[in-house]
């Protein structure tokens, strides 16, 4: 989010003529379809392909909780925070997000406000390759670009994590799936995940389509979850593959 509570967004954008990719202020009032419906955001403003010394130094907010504009039943951490969609908090500025048990006098190394103009120059190279057997797969990484000094993660979306029908929990890619930018921004990460990629029409079969790459602004990762509070709340997605990815691939049991 921005400063005026609005969100900030670089991806699909639901307009009255569909949903494309772009880049725009939405507002967070912006009517709210039921989970596998569209409706047209409430855009602000549309922010120009190259940004203006204006956007550029946006400060970058956290969403407040619960998250204003919600319409995702899931609870991403059923184990650790079964009662995350009733927790309250304000919005605070990403580099002042309340990291949990944080004494100042520990060093915590984000200190300067983070701006979009540092968000939008991530970049990323991501890799797969089968094992012999195709019994599993091999995801390596490279990035540079990133918040440096920062902690991030990696997740996976299946096909069937946004099914209204019945949603599944996105997990991480491995686990642990969690790596830190060096000074500069730069970094690497490498996951195998068994079977990601199992055969259409077979039974169980829920396979990786995409991977959405998340700083964490609570410094701190989940074990077998992704997030606490969801997109925006505690986990924020920085780089992403624009749609459903890896229909090349087969993998087996």
């Amino acid at each position: 989010m921005d400063a005026n509570g609005d969100f900030v967004v670089i991806g699909r954008i639901n307009r009255a003529d569909g949903p494309a990719w772009g880049s725009a202020v939405v507002s967070a009032d912006s009517p709210l379809p039921p989970l596998g419906e569209d409706l047209p955001y409430t855009v602000v403003r549309e922010l120009p392909a190259e940004l203006t010394e204006e956007d550029r130094d946006t400060v970058l907010y956290t969403l407040p909780l619960p998250l204003p504009c919600n319409n995702y039943p899931m609870l991403f951490a059923p184990e650790q925070r079964p009662d995350a969609h009733s927790v309250q908090r304000p919005s605070y500025p990403l580099h002042g997000a309340p990291i949990p048990d944080l004494r100042q006098e520990d060093g915590p190394r984000l200190r300067e406000p983070i701006t979009l103009g540092q968000w939008v120059k991530a970049r990323g190279q991501l890799e797969v390759t089968l094992s012999a057997d195709r019994r599993s797969a091999t995801f390596a990484f490279a990035f540079t670009g990133l918040i440096p000094n920062s902690l991030y993660t990696v997740m996976s979306l299946r096909e069937h994590d946004l099914d209204p029908a019945g949603p599944t929990r996105p997990g991480p890619l491995g686990v642990p799936n969690a790596f830190i930018s060096d000074g500069h921004g730069m970094a690497h990460y490498q996951a195998t995940l068994p079977n990601p990629f199992p055969a259409a029409g077979t039974p169980g079969a829920n396979r990786v389509i995409n991977v959405v790459v998340l700083w964490m602004s609570y410094q701190q990762n989940y074990g077998g979850a992704i997030g606490h509070f969801g997109l925006g709340g505690d986990i924020h997605a920085q780089l992403k593959l624009r749609g459903p990815h890896f229909q090349e691939f087969t993998t087996r049991d």
